[in-house]
């Protein structure tokens, strides 16, 4: 087999792993996920998915709106921050 076909059967060989989940990313999307609901739910937000309702629960919470949540401004560079951990994982929305 020539090398440039070597490297290309290596190359797509590779890519489905390289894009497919790890079990340590998908850890860290559920840790940063928690950490920045966990940020929210600290200061009054209402949750609307079942997966934030069962974690945080809604009791006492008073904001619907995730924009209207009175954020300090380093809990916002915090959660400014996790988001973008999320995304460099490629953690779900």
């Amino acid at each position: 087999m020539s090398k440039p076909l070597l490297f290309a059967t290596a190359i797509g060989l590779a890519l489905p792993l390289l894009s497919a989940p790890t079990p340590a990313a998908a850890q860290s999307c559920e840790a940063l996920w928690y950490q920045r609901n966990e940020i929210y739910k600290a200061q009054g937000y209402c949750f609307r998915t079942q997966r934030g309702i069962r974690a945080f629960g809604n009791a006492g919470c008073q904001y619907d709106n995730v924009e209207e949540v009175p954020l300090s401004a380093n809990q916002r560079r915090l959660v400014a921050e996790i988001q973008r951990e999320e995304r460099a994982y490629g953690c779900p929305r």
